[in-house]
């Protein structure tokens, strides 16, 4: 068991399919939105790390892209190879599900776990469930796929059994120091989080409408004062899909332009003038160079 008179820290895979509420989860556990959620599967696409210090412990979580099963071209491969990897050298592992469903692509992720660091199975949106008396059962199904270390219910969304998932993982942290000075809460700078920013609420205010491949360039952040300049670059597939961002009037980029704005003064603490463009750039998501350029090893 944890000494509690010492200090721990480690760090913790968030994995599952997508759409499963990982990001969710880690915006909650660490208190502060750092990992971009909308209903669209694969939004995450970057390993995001958010930080948790408390007084004798620090939790790095480290976000993963939903292991994607479909529509394998060049991104998803690459996004695959981040969740892989995100489970080397890892402390314990948070293989999250969705309450009531799990299938063949639960599965696939899970076969991917780790044998040598505890598995902490986290069954999520237990909110949704009607019948709270299908979740034992649930529970005792899921079990006999797999042993974990832990089968813990939350709702990310509503901050529900949050504490007992963190009670379930600091066992599990080694003794040592901070990893990360303990006001940092994601170890991804200012530049990053605003093109996630934006890549968000182009998914938040398209739905499906808009095919997953778009990505967000910042081809300008400067901080002057307490102001931030910031110039946008939305990337499309194609010229159909620039009109549908656009909107009549221009109305939809504009919404987009400042739902963003208000999220990056929220979470810079500060006034943040923002600019933002369509640019088409075809067959981005299978080039590997572009992939490269844009952030996406």
């Amino acid at each position: 068991m944890t000494d509690s008179t010492l200090f721990h820290s480690g760090f913790i895979a968030i994995v599952g399919r997508p759409n499963v509420g990982k990001s969710t989860l880690l915006n909650h556990l660490i208190g502060q939105k750092i990992s971009i959620t909308s209903r669209k599967a694969q939004t995450t696409r970057h390993r995001i790390t958010g930080i948790l210090t408390e007084e004798h412990a620090q939790f790095v979580f480290v976000d993963t892209p939903g292991f994607q099963t479909q529509h394998l071209n060049t991104l998803n491969k690459g996004l695959n190879k981040v969740v892989t990897s995100s489970l080397r050298d890892v402390n314990v592992v948070l293989f999250v599900i969705e309450a009531r469903h799990f299938d063949d692509r639960d599965r696939l992720v899970m076969n991917l776990l780790p044998k040598n660091a505890p598995v902490l199975l986290v069954i999520n949106k237990v909110d949704s469930m009607e019948d709270k008396g299908e979740l034992l059962p649930f529970m005792q199904d899921i079990s006999k796929e797999r042993e974990f270390t832990a089968i813990v219910p939350v709702s990310a969304k509503h901050d529900k059994q949050l504490d007992t998932l963190l009670d379930a993982i600091r066992p599990f942290l080694p003794e040592g120091e901070k990893i990360y000075p303990e006001d940092e809460v994601t170890d991804r700078n200012e530049r990053f989080l605003a093109a996630e920013i934006v890549r968000e609420k182009v998914f938040r205010f398209t739905g499906e409408e808009l095919p997953y491949s778009v990505s967000v360039v910042i081809e300008q952040f400067k901080i002057e004062g307490k102001l931030r300049r910031i110039h946008a670059a939305i990337l499309v597939d194609k010229d159909a899909h620039k009109a549908m961002l656009i909107g009549k009037n221009g109305e939809k980029l504009k919404e987009i332009a400042t739902q963003a704005r208000l999220d990056m003064e929220k979470l810079f603490d500060g006034k943040v003038f923002l600019e933002v463009w369509i640019k088409v750039r075809s067959g981005w998501a299978d080039s590997a160079q572009m992939l490269k350029s844009l952030g996406y090893e």
